[in-house]
Protein backbone atom coordinates (compact mmCIF):
# COMPACT_ATOMS: atom_id res chain seq x y z
CA UNK A 1 0.00 0.00 0.00
CA UNK A 2 1.28 3.44 -0.91
CA UNK A 3 1.93 5.92 1.87
CA UNK A 4 -0.64 8.13 0.17
CA UNK A 5 -3.29 5.48 0.83
CA UNK A 6 -2.36 4.76 4.44
CA UNK A 7 -4.54 6.40 7.12
CA UNK A 8 -5.86 8.89 4.56
CA UNK A 9 -9.44 7.73 4.27
CA UNK A 10 -12.60 9.46 3.16
CA UNK A 11 -14.59 11.03 5.95
CA UNK A 12 -17.31 13.63 6.39
CA UNK A 13 -14.72 16.40 6.61
CA UNK A 14 -13.00 15.65 3.30
CA UNK A 15 -15.64 13.98 1.13
CA UNK A 16 -19.22 14.93 0.33
CA UNK A 17 -21.33 13.57 -2.53
CA UNK A 18 -21.59 15.93 -5.49
CA UNK A 19 -25.09 17.30 -6.02
CA UNK A 20 -26.46 20.33 -7.91
CA UNK A 21 -28.70 21.06 -4.91
CA UNK A 22 -25.70 22.66 -3.25
CA UNK A 23 -25.59 25.31 -6.00
CA UNK A 24 -28.91 26.79 -4.89
CA UNK A 25 -28.02 26.51 -1.24
CA UNK A 26 -24.89 28.61 -1.88
CA UNK A 27 -26.57 31.26 -4.04
CA UNK A 28 -29.35 31.71 -1.48
CA UNK A 29 -26.68 32.39 1.15
CA UNK A 30 -24.42 34.58 -0.99
CA UNK A 31 -26.99 36.41 -3.15
CA UNK A 32 -30.23 36.26 -1.12
CA UNK A 33 -31.76 39.42 -2.58
CA UNK A 34 -30.71 38.89 -6.20
CA UNK A 35 -33.51 38.01 -8.63
CA UNK A 36 -33.58 34.28 -9.34
CA UNK A 37 -36.76 34.02 -11.43
CA UNK A 38 -38.73 36.41 -13.62
CA UNK A 39 -42.11 35.07 -14.70
CA UNK A 40 -44.57 37.50 -16.23
CA UNK A 41 -44.90 40.32 -13.67
CA UNK A 42 -43.56 38.25 -10.77
CA UNK A 43 -40.03 38.39 -9.36
CA UNK A 44 -38.54 35.83 -6.98
CA UNK A 45 -35.22 36.37 -5.22
CA UNK A 46 -32.78 33.60 -4.31
CA UNK A 47 -33.73 33.62 -0.64
CA UNK A 48 -37.37 32.99 -1.54
CA UNK A 49 -36.56 30.51 -4.34
CA UNK A 50 -34.55 28.36 -1.94
CA UNK A 51 -37.22 28.57 0.76
CA UNK A 52 -39.96 27.54 -1.67
CA UNK A 53 -37.90 24.58 -2.91
CA UNK A 54 -37.41 23.47 0.70
CA UNK A 55 -41.13 23.88 1.34
CA UNK A 56 -41.89 21.73 -1.68
CA UNK A 57 -39.43 19.08 -0.54
CA UNK A 58 -40.92 19.10 2.95
CA UNK A 59 -44.47 18.85 1.62
CA UNK A 60 -43.58 15.96 -0.70
CA UNK A 61 -41.79 14.13 2.11
CA UNK A 62 -44.91 14.48 4.28
CA UNK A 63 -46.83 12.84 1.43
CA UNK A 64 -44.58 9.82 1.46
CA UNK A 65 -41.88 10.69 -1.05
CA UNK A 66 -38.50 9.28 -0.10
CA UNK A 67 -35.43 7.74 -1.65
CA UNK A 68 -36.09 6.26 -5.07
CA UNK A 69 -39.71 7.44 -5.29
CA UNK A 70 -40.73 9.04 -8.57
CA UNK A 71 -42.49 12.38 -8.84
CA UNK A 72 -43.67 12.97 -12.41
CA UNK A 73 -44.52 16.45 -13.65
CA UNK A 74 -46.45 17.65 -16.68
CA UNK A 75 -45.48 21.32 -16.61
CA UNK A 76 -44.66 24.23 -18.89
CA UNK A 77 -41.57 26.41 -18.36
CA UNK A 78 -42.77 27.98 -15.12
CA UNK A 79 -41.33 28.68 -11.65
CA UNK A 80 -42.98 25.45 -10.46
CA UNK A 81 -40.85 23.46 -12.91
CA UNK A 82 -37.70 25.09 -11.52
CA UNK A 83 -38.84 24.41 -7.96
CA UNK A 84 -39.39 20.75 -8.79
CA UNK A 85 -35.80 20.43 -10.03
CA UNK A 86 -34.68 21.13 -6.47
CA UNK A 87 -37.62 20.23 -4.24
CA UNK A 88 -38.05 16.67 -5.53
CA UNK A 89 -34.41 15.56 -5.14
CA UNK A 90 -34.28 17.26 -1.73
CA UNK A 91 -36.44 14.30 -0.58
CA UNK A 92 -34.00 11.86 -2.25
CA UNK A 93 -36.82 11.28 -4.71
CA UNK A 94 -36.45 11.20 -8.50
CA UNK A 95 -37.87 13.87 -10.81
CA UNK A 96 -39.53 12.66 -14.01
CA UNK A 97 -40.29 15.56 -16.38
CA UNK A 98 -42.84 14.46 -18.98
CA UNK A 99 -42.89 15.75 -22.54
CA UNK A 100 -46.11 17.74 -22.83
CA UNK A 101 -46.21 17.16 -26.60
CA UNK A 102 -46.65 13.40 -26.35
CA UNK A 103 -49.90 11.48 -26.62
CA UNK A 104 -51.84 9.97 -23.72
CA UNK A 105 -50.74 6.31 -24.24
CA UNK A 106 -47.06 7.32 -24.14
CA UNK A 107 -47.58 9.42 -21.01
CA UNK A 108 -49.46 6.51 -19.43
CA UNK A 109 -46.62 4.12 -20.24
CA UNK A 110 -44.11 6.49 -18.64
CA UNK A 111 -46.17 6.87 -15.46
CA UNK A 112 -46.52 3.10 -15.12
CA UNK A 113 -42.90 2.33 -15.95
CA UNK A 114 -41.65 5.00 -13.51
CA UNK A 115 -44.15 3.84 -10.84
CA UNK A 116 -45.01 7.50 -10.27
CA UNK A 117 -46.28 8.20 -6.75
CA UNK A 118 -47.16 11.84 -7.41
CA UNK A 119 -48.09 13.64 -10.63
CA UNK A 120 -48.01 17.44 -10.76
CA UNK A 121 -50.13 18.74 -13.64
CA UNK A 122 -50.27 22.19 -15.21
CA UNK A 123 -53.88 23.16 -15.87
CA UNK A 124 -53.06 23.63 -19.57
CA UNK A 125 -52.32 19.89 -19.89
CA UNK A 126 -55.24 18.65 -17.80
CA UNK A 127 -56.97 16.87 -20.69
CA UNK A 128 -53.77 15.03 -21.61
CA UNK A 129 -53.19 14.05 -17.99
CA UNK A 130 -56.76 12.90 -17.52
CA UNK A 131 -56.62 10.71 -20.63
CA UNK A 132 -53.27 9.22 -19.56
CA UNK A 133 -54.46 8.51 -16.03
CA UNK A 134 -57.42 6.57 -17.42
CA UNK A 135 -54.99 4.32 -19.29
CA UNK A 136 -52.29 3.71 -16.69
CA UNK A 137 -52.20 1.19 -13.87
CA UNK A 138 -50.56 3.37 -11.23
CA UNK A 139 -52.74 5.75 -9.29
CA UNK A 140 -50.51 8.66 -8.28
CA UNK A 141 -51.59 11.52 -6.07
CA UNK A 142 -52.43 14.26 -8.58
CA UNK A 143 -51.56 17.87 -7.73
CA UNK A 144 -52.85 20.74 -9.90
CA UNK A 145 -50.63 23.68 -10.81
CA UNK A 146 -52.42 26.86 -11.85
CA UNK A 147 -50.10 29.53 -13.25
CA UNK A 148 -50.78 32.75 -11.33
CA UNK A 149 -49.43 34.90 -14.18
CA UNK A 150 -51.20 33.48 -17.24
CA UNK A 151 -54.76 32.46 -18.04
CA UNK A 152 -54.88 29.05 -19.68
CA UNK A 153 -57.63 26.72 -20.75
CA UNK A 154 -58.19 23.50 -18.85
CA UNK A 155 -59.51 22.40 -15.51
CA UNK A 156 -58.36 20.93 -12.25
CA UNK A 157 -57.96 17.14 -12.37
CA UNK A 158 -56.18 16.54 -9.06
CA UNK A 159 -57.15 16.36 -5.43
CA UNK A 160 -54.69 19.00 -4.20
CA UNK A 161 -53.45 22.42 -5.31
CA UNK A 162 -49.73 22.99 -5.88
CA UNK A 163 -49.51 26.28 -4.00
CA UNK A 164 -51.49 24.94 -1.06
CA UNK A 165 -49.29 21.86 -0.96
CA UNK A 166 -46.12 23.96 -1.11
CA UNK A 167 -47.28 26.32 1.64
CA UNK A 168 -47.92 23.32 3.89
CA UNK A 169 -44.19 22.57 3.82
CA UNK A 170 -41.40 23.85 6.05
CA UNK A 171 -39.24 26.65 4.50
CA UNK A 172 -36.43 25.53 6.85
CA UNK A 173 -36.76 21.89 5.80
CA UNK A 174 -33.49 20.09 6.63
CA UNK A 175 -33.14 18.34 3.28
CA UNK A 176 -30.57 15.59 3.10
CA UNK A 177 -27.70 15.33 0.68
CA UNK A 178 -27.78 12.15 -1.39
CA UNK A 179 -26.37 9.11 0.37
CA UNK A 180 -24.21 8.61 -2.69
CA UNK A 181 -23.56 10.93 -5.63
CA UNK A 182 -24.43 7.92 -7.81
CA UNK A 183 -28.02 8.07 -6.52
CA UNK A 184 -30.65 8.89 -9.14
CA UNK A 185 -31.76 12.51 -9.41
CA UNK A 186 -33.99 12.40 -12.49
CA UNK A 187 -35.61 10.18 -15.10
CA UNK A 188 -36.04 11.18 -18.74
CA UNK A 189 -37.75 9.12 -21.40
CA UNK A 190 -36.31 8.80 -24.90
CA UNK A 191 -38.43 8.72 -28.01
CA UNK A 192 -38.97 5.04 -28.72
CA UNK A 193 -37.53 3.71 -31.98
CA UNK A 194 -38.96 0.20 -32.17
CA UNK A 195 -41.26 0.16 -29.17
CA UNK A 196 -41.84 1.91 -25.90
CA UNK A 197 -39.50 4.74 -24.85
CA UNK A 198 -36.58 3.92 -22.57
CA UNK A 199 -36.15 5.54 -19.18
CA UNK A 200 -32.78 7.30 -18.94
CA UNK A 201 -31.56 7.67 -15.36
CA UNK A 202 -29.36 10.62 -14.32
CA UNK A 203 -27.36 10.74 -11.08
CA UNK A 204 -26.46 13.63 -8.78
CA UNK A 205 -22.79 13.50 -9.81
CA UNK A 206 -23.51 13.84 -13.52
CA UNK A 207 -26.06 16.60 -12.98
CA UNK A 208 -23.59 18.55 -10.84
CA UNK A 209 -20.75 18.13 -13.30
CA UNK A 210 -22.77 19.05 -16.39
CA UNK A 211 -24.41 21.88 -14.47
CA UNK A 212 -20.95 23.38 -13.97
CA UNK A 213 -19.81 22.25 -17.41
CA UNK A 214 -22.51 24.37 -19.02
CA UNK A 215 -21.10 27.44 -17.31
CA UNK A 216 -17.64 26.77 -18.74
CA UNK A 217 -18.79 25.74 -22.21
CA UNK A 218 -21.29 28.56 -22.61
CA UNK A 219 -18.98 31.12 -21.00
CA UNK A 220 -21.76 32.13 -18.61
CA UNK A 221 -20.62 35.00 -16.42
CA UNK A 222 -21.76 35.77 -12.88
CA UNK A 223 -25.40 36.93 -12.68
CA UNK A 224 -26.14 36.10 -16.33
CA UNK A 225 -29.76 36.21 -17.51
CA UNK A 226 -31.07 33.02 -19.12
CA UNK A 227 -34.23 32.91 -21.24
CA UNK A 228 -36.19 29.65 -21.17
CA UNK A 229 -37.05 28.81 -24.77
CA UNK A 230 -35.78 25.23 -24.42
CA UNK A 231 -38.40 23.00 -22.75
CA UNK A 232 -37.29 22.02 -19.25
CA UNK A 233 -38.88 18.62 -19.83
CA UNK A 234 -36.16 17.94 -22.41
CA UNK A 235 -33.11 16.40 -20.67
CA UNK A 236 -33.91 18.55 -17.63
CA UNK A 237 -33.42 21.63 -19.78
CA UNK A 238 -29.85 20.47 -20.57
CA UNK A 239 -29.19 20.86 -16.81
CA UNK A 240 -29.54 24.66 -16.98
CA UNK A 241 -32.10 24.70 -14.10
CA UNK A 242 -29.12 23.73 -11.94
CA UNK A 243 -26.46 25.65 -13.91
CA UNK A 244 -27.90 29.09 -13.29
CA UNK A 245 -27.62 28.65 -9.53
CA UNK A 246 -23.86 28.20 -9.93
CA UNK A 247 -23.44 31.87 -10.84
CA UNK A 248 -26.49 33.38 -9.13
CA UNK A 249 -28.09 33.97 -12.50
CA UNK A 250 -31.64 34.92 -13.40
CA UNK A 251 -34.13 32.57 -15.03
CA UNK A 252 -36.63 34.26 -17.33
CA UNK A 253 -39.37 31.68 -17.82
CA UNK A 254 -41.52 31.75 -20.93
CA UNK A 255 -44.76 29.84 -20.81
CA UNK A 256 -45.07 29.90 -24.59
CA UNK A 257 -42.28 30.34 -27.13
CA UNK A 258 -43.65 33.22 -29.18
CA UNK A 259 -41.70 35.82 -31.09
CA UNK A 260 -43.14 38.90 -29.35
CA UNK A 261 -42.52 37.50 -25.87
CA UNK A 262 -38.97 36.48 -26.82
CA UNK A 263 -38.00 39.89 -28.19
CA UNK A 264 -39.60 41.71 -25.26
CA UNK A 265 -37.74 39.55 -22.76
CA UNK A 266 -34.44 39.92 -24.62
CA UNK A 267 -34.72 43.69 -24.47
CA UNK A 268 -36.39 44.37 -21.11
CA UNK A 269 -34.50 41.78 -19.06
CA UNK A 270 -31.17 42.08 -20.92
CA UNK A 271 -31.02 38.36 -21.61
CA UNK A 272 -27.49 37.08 -22.17
CA UNK A 273 -28.07 33.38 -22.95
CA UNK A 274 -30.69 31.05 -24.36
CA UNK A 275 -30.87 27.58 -25.86
CA UNK A 276 -33.18 26.09 -28.42
CA UNK A 277 -33.81 24.09 -31.55
CA UNK A 278 -33.54 25.65 -35.04
CA UNK A 279 -37.27 26.47 -34.87
CA UNK A 280 -36.52 29.02 -32.14
CA UNK A 281 -34.07 30.79 -34.44
CA UNK A 282 -36.74 30.86 -37.13
CA UNK A 283 -39.22 32.30 -34.63
CA UNK A 284 -36.75 35.05 -33.71
CA UNK A 285 -35.73 35.92 -37.26
CA UNK A 286 -39.24 35.78 -38.76
CA UNK A 287 -40.85 37.98 -36.12
CA UNK A 288 -42.77 40.99 -37.46
CA UNK A 289 -40.65 44.14 -37.64
CA UNK A 290 -42.74 45.84 -34.94
CA UNK A 291 -41.84 43.06 -32.44
CA UNK A 292 -38.08 43.19 -32.94
CA UNK A 293 -35.88 45.32 -30.71
CA UNK A 294 -32.39 46.78 -31.12
CA UNK A 295 -30.45 44.90 -28.46
CA UNK A 296 -27.77 46.62 -26.42
CA UNK A 297 -26.15 43.30 -25.45
CA UNK A 298 -24.69 40.37 -27.39
CA UNK A 299 -26.84 37.27 -26.86
CA UNK A 300 -25.33 33.78 -26.82
CA UNK A 301 -27.63 31.26 -28.50
CA UNK A 302 -26.91 27.52 -28.16
CA UNK A 303 -28.58 25.13 -30.55
CA UNK A 304 -28.51 21.39 -31.10
CA UNK A 305 -29.96 19.18 -33.87
CA UNK A 306 -28.85 19.94 -37.44
CA UNK A 307 -26.08 22.55 -37.89
CA UNK A 308 -27.59 25.94 -38.80
CA UNK A 309 -27.12 27.03 -42.44
CA UNK A 310 -24.60 29.82 -43.04
CA UNK A 311 -27.40 32.20 -44.07
CA UNK A 312 -29.19 31.65 -40.77
CA UNK A 313 -25.99 32.22 -38.79
CA UNK A 314 -25.40 35.48 -40.67
CA UNK A 315 -28.97 36.64 -40.06
CA UNK A 316 -28.71 35.81 -36.35
CA UNK A 317 -25.42 37.70 -36.08
CA UNK A 318 -27.02 40.73 -37.71
CA UNK A 319 -29.77 40.66 -35.06
CA UNK A 320 -27.23 40.50 -32.21
CA UNK A 321 -26.82 36.76 -31.57
CA UNK A 322 -23.75 34.56 -31.52
CA UNK A 323 -24.80 30.98 -32.34
CA UNK A 324 -22.91 27.94 -31.04
CA UNK A 325 -23.70 24.43 -32.24
CA UNK A 326 -23.96 21.63 -29.65
CA UNK A 327 -24.54 17.88 -29.84
CA UNK A 328 -25.54 15.19 -27.42
CA UNK A 329 -28.28 12.76 -26.47
CA UNK A 330 -30.73 12.21 -23.65
CA UNK A 331 -28.25 9.61 -22.39
CA UNK A 332 -25.53 12.28 -22.00
CA UNK A 333 -27.65 14.74 -19.98
CA UNK A 334 -28.29 16.66 -23.20
CA UNK A 335 -25.42 18.26 -25.14
CA UNK A 336 -21.94 17.15 -24.12
CA UNK A 337 -20.20 18.12 -27.36
CA UNK A 338 -19.58 21.65 -28.63
CA UNK A 339 -18.37 23.08 -31.91
CA UNK A 340 -15.64 25.00 -30.10
CA UNK A 341 -14.99 27.74 -32.64
CA UNK A 342 -11.37 28.61 -33.36
CA UNK A 343 -10.43 32.26 -33.93
CA UNK A 344 -8.40 31.32 -37.01
CA UNK A 345 -11.58 30.13 -38.72
CA UNK A 346 -13.00 33.66 -38.68
CA UNK A 347 -10.74 34.53 -41.62
CA UNK A 348 -12.09 31.73 -43.82
CA UNK A 349 -14.43 32.61 -46.68
CA UNK A 350 -17.98 31.23 -46.82
CA UNK A 351 -17.26 27.95 -48.67
CA UNK A 352 -14.35 27.19 -46.33
CA UNK A 353 -16.21 28.20 -43.14
CA UNK A 354 -19.31 26.09 -43.87
CA UNK A 355 -17.58 22.70 -43.35
CA UNK A 356 -16.22 23.94 -40.03
CA UNK A 357 -19.69 25.02 -38.90
CA UNK A 358 -21.16 21.66 -39.97
CA UNK A 359 -19.08 19.72 -37.45
CA UNK A 360 -20.52 18.67 -34.10
CA UNK A 361 -17.23 19.39 -32.34
CA UNK A 362 -15.27 18.28 -29.30
CA UNK A 363 -16.14 17.09 -25.79
CA UNK A 364 -17.35 19.30 -22.96
CA UNK A 365 -14.95 19.79 -20.05
CA UNK A 366 -17.25 17.51 -18.03
CA UNK A 367 -16.98 14.61 -20.49
CA UNK A 368 -13.89 12.42 -20.21
CA UNK A 369 -13.70 11.04 -23.75
CA UNK A 370 -15.40 11.29 -27.13
CA UNK A 371 -14.45 9.48 -30.30
CA UNK A 372 -15.62 7.57 -33.37
CA UNK A 373 -15.14 3.80 -33.38
CA UNK A 374 -15.82 0.72 -35.43
CA UNK A 375 -18.62 -0.77 -33.28
CA UNK A 376 -17.53 -4.32 -34.14
CA UNK A 377 -13.80 -4.08 -33.39
CA UNK A 378 -14.11 -1.20 -30.87
CA UNK A 379 -11.09 0.43 -32.49
CA UNK A 380 -10.97 4.17 -33.16
CA UNK A 381 -11.37 5.04 -36.82
CA UNK A 382 -8.57 6.95 -38.56
CA UNK A 383 -8.82 10.71 -37.98
CA UNK A 384 -9.13 11.36 -41.71
CA UNK A 385 -12.57 12.98 -41.89
CA UNK A 386 -13.73 10.16 -44.18
CA UNK A 387 -13.79 6.81 -42.39
CA UNK A 388 -17.23 6.26 -40.91
CA UNK A 389 -17.85 4.78 -37.47
CA UNK A 390 -20.14 5.10 -34.47
CA UNK A 391 -19.85 8.13 -32.19
CA UNK A 392 -19.07 7.00 -28.65
CA UNK A 393 -18.92 8.69 -25.26
CA UNK A 394 -17.21 7.88 -21.98
CA UNK A 395 -17.37 9.80 -18.73
CA UNK A 396 -19.28 11.06 -15.73
CA UNK A 397 -22.02 12.75 -17.74
CA UNK A 398 -23.20 9.51 -19.29
CA UNK A 399 -26.42 8.11 -17.79
CA UNK A 400 -26.55 5.46 -15.07
CA UNK A 401 -28.44 3.29 -17.55
CA UNK A 402 -31.96 2.49 -18.71
CA UNK A 403 -34.51 1.94 -15.94
CA UNK A 404 -35.60 -1.72 -15.65
CA UNK A 405 -33.88 -2.56 -18.94
CA UNK A 406 -30.55 -4.29 -18.24
CA UNK A 407 -30.35 -5.70 -21.77
CA UNK A 408 -30.56 -2.25 -23.37
CA UNK A 409 -28.10 -0.85 -20.81
CA UNK A 410 -25.59 -3.63 -21.51
CA UNK A 411 -25.86 -3.03 -25.25
CA UNK A 412 -25.44 0.71 -24.83
CA UNK A 413 -22.32 0.27 -22.67
CA UNK A 414 -20.70 -2.61 -24.59
CA UNK A 415 -16.91 -2.43 -24.50
CA UNK A 416 -16.83 0.26 -21.83
CA UNK A 417 -18.21 3.03 -24.05
CA UNK A 418 -21.66 4.51 -24.56
CA UNK A 419 -22.80 3.71 -28.09
CA UNK A 420 -24.72 6.70 -29.44
CA UNK A 421 -26.17 4.98 -32.49
CA UNK A 422 -25.04 7.97 -34.56
CA UNK A 423 -22.62 7.48 -37.41
CA UNK A 424 -19.86 10.00 -38.01
CA UNK A 425 -16.25 10.71 -38.87
CA UNK A 426 -13.27 11.96 -36.91
CA UNK A 427 -11.32 14.89 -38.36
CA UNK A 428 -7.52 15.25 -38.03
CA UNK A 429 -7.95 18.01 -35.40
CA UNK A 430 -10.14 15.76 -33.22
CA UNK A 431 -13.52 17.30 -34.09
CA UNK A 432 -16.29 14.85 -34.89
CA UNK A 433 -18.94 15.23 -37.56
CA UNK A 434 -22.18 13.27 -37.88
CA UNK A 435 -22.94 11.69 -41.23
CA UNK A 436 -26.05 9.66 -40.60
CA UNK A 437 -28.27 8.27 -37.86
CA UNK A 438 -28.13 4.54 -37.65
CA UNK A 439 -31.52 4.44 -35.94
CA UNK A 440 -33.19 6.66 -38.56
CA UNK A 441 -34.30 9.17 -35.98
CA UNK A 442 -35.69 12.40 -37.42
CA UNK A 443 -35.00 15.55 -35.36
CA UNK A 444 -37.72 18.10 -36.01
CA UNK A 445 -37.80 21.31 -34.00
CA UNK A 446 -35.52 19.67 -31.45
CA UNK A 447 -37.88 16.71 -30.95
CA UNK A 448 -36.86 13.15 -31.82
CA UNK A 449 -39.24 11.35 -34.15
CA UNK A 450 -38.94 7.64 -34.82
CA UNK A 451 -39.37 6.87 -38.52
CA UNK A 452 -40.52 3.38 -37.54
CA UNK A 453 -43.31 4.76 -35.36
CA UNK A 454 -44.58 6.93 -38.22
CA UNK A 455 -44.33 4.00 -40.63
CA UNK A 456 -46.37 1.84 -38.25
CA UNK A 457 -49.16 4.41 -38.33
CA UNK A 458 -49.05 4.53 -42.13
CA UNK A 459 -49.22 0.74 -42.43
CA UNK A 460 -52.47 0.76 -40.48
CA UNK A 461 -54.15 2.74 -43.27
CA UNK A 462 -56.30 0.37 -45.36
CA UNK A 463 -54.92 1.67 -48.68
CA UNK A 464 -51.20 1.51 -47.81
CA UNK A 465 -49.13 -1.42 -49.02
CA UNK A 466 -45.66 -0.13 -48.17
CA UNK A 467 -44.28 2.96 -46.47
CA UNK A 468 -40.90 4.50 -45.80
CA UNK A 469 -40.31 7.63 -43.74
CA UNK A 470 -37.13 9.70 -43.83
CA UNK A 471 -36.00 13.16 -42.83
CA UNK A 472 -36.50 15.99 -45.29
CA UNK A 473 -34.34 19.09 -44.71
CA UNK A 474 -36.47 22.04 -43.63
CA UNK A 475 -35.36 25.66 -43.12
CA UNK A 476 -37.79 26.19 -40.24
CA UNK A 477 -37.77 22.87 -38.36
CA UNK A 478 -34.32 21.56 -39.28
CA UNK A 479 -35.92 18.34 -40.49
CA UNK A 480 -39.46 17.14 -41.05
CA UNK A 481 -40.88 13.65 -41.68
CA UNK A 482 -41.35 12.84 -45.36
CA UNK A 483 -43.48 9.78 -46.11
CA UNK A 484 -43.15 7.70 -49.24
CA UNK A 485 -46.26 5.61 -49.74
CA UNK A 486 -46.97 2.70 -52.07
CA UNK A 487 -50.69 1.94 -52.42
CA UNK A 488 -52.37 -1.44 -52.59
CA UNK A 489 -53.62 -2.43 -56.07
CA UNK A 490 -56.98 -0.84 -56.78
CA UNK A 491 -56.83 1.46 -53.75
CA UNK A 492 -56.77 5.26 -53.86
CA UNK A 493 -56.26 8.02 -51.34
CA UNK A 494 -54.80 11.51 -51.17
CA UNK A 495 -51.88 13.12 -49.35
CA UNK A 496 -54.30 15.15 -47.21
CA UNK A 497 -56.16 11.99 -46.21
CA UNK A 498 -52.91 10.29 -45.24
CA UNK A 499 -51.88 13.30 -43.14
CA UNK A 500 -55.27 13.37 -41.40
CA UNK A 501 -54.97 9.64 -40.74
CA UNK A 502 -51.60 10.16 -39.09
CA UNK A 503 -52.98 12.96 -36.93
CA UNK A 504 -55.39 10.43 -35.50
CA UNK A 505 -52.61 7.98 -34.66
CA UNK A 506 -49.60 10.12 -33.73
CA UNK A 507 -48.59 13.11 -31.67
CA UNK A 508 -49.04 16.19 -33.85
CA UNK A 509 -45.33 16.94 -34.31
CA UNK A 510 -44.67 13.42 -35.62
CA UNK A 511 -47.12 13.74 -38.53
CA UNK A 512 -45.45 13.79 -41.99
CA UNK A 513 -45.33 17.21 -43.62
CA UNK A 514 -44.93 15.61 -47.05
CA UNK A 515 -46.52 12.51 -48.60
CA UNK A 516 -45.19 11.18 -51.90
CA UNK A 517 -46.95 8.34 -53.70
CA UNK A 518 -44.47 6.13 -55.53
CA UNK A 519 -43.15 2.63 -55.94
CA UNK A 520 -40.76 2.30 -53.02
CA UNK A 521 -37.23 1.09 -53.87
CA UNK A 522 -36.33 -2.20 -52.16
CA UNK A 523 -33.47 -4.66 -52.01
CA UNK A 524 -33.77 -8.17 -53.42
CA UNK A 525 -34.87 -9.34 -49.98
CA UNK A 526 -37.61 -6.70 -49.79
CA UNK A 527 -35.86 -4.27 -47.43
CA UNK A 528 -36.66 -0.62 -48.13
CA UNK A 529 -33.64 1.29 -49.42
CA UNK A 530 -33.83 4.38 -47.25
CA UNK A 531 -30.71 5.93 -48.69
CA UNK A 532 -32.58 6.28 -52.00
CA UNK A 533 -35.58 7.79 -50.22
CA UNK A 534 -33.33 10.34 -48.51
CA UNK A 535 -32.00 11.44 -51.88
CA UNK A 536 -35.54 11.77 -53.24
CA UNK A 537 -36.59 13.76 -50.15
CA UNK A 538 -33.77 16.25 -50.73
CA UNK A 539 -34.82 16.85 -54.34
Amino acid sequence: MSAYDHDLDKNAANFQPLTPLSFLQRSAAVYPDRTAIIHGRSRVDYKTFYARCRQLGSALARRGIGKGDTVSVLLANTPAMLECHYGVPMTKGVLNTLNTRLDAPTIAFSLDHAEAKILIVDKEFSSLAEAALQLCKVKPLVIDYVDPEYEVEGRRVGTEDYEVVLQSGDPDYAWAWPDDEWDAISLNYTSGTTGNPKGVVYHHRGAALLGQGNILTANVKKHAVYLWTLPMFHCNGWCFPWSMSVIGGTHVTLRWVRSGAIWTALDEHKVTHLCGAPIVMSTILNAPAEEKRALSQKVEFFTAAAPPPEAVLAAMAEQGFNVTHLYGLTETYGPAVVNDWQAAWDDLDGPARAPKKARQGVRYHALEDLTVMDPETMQRVPADGETMGEVMFRGNVVMKGYLKNPKASAEAFAGGWFHSGDLGVLHPDGYIQLKDRSKDIIISGGENISSIEVEDALYKHPAVQAAGVVAKPDAKWGETPCAFVELKPGKTTTADEIIQWCRGHLAHYKVPHYVIFTEIPKTSTGKIQKFKLRELAKA
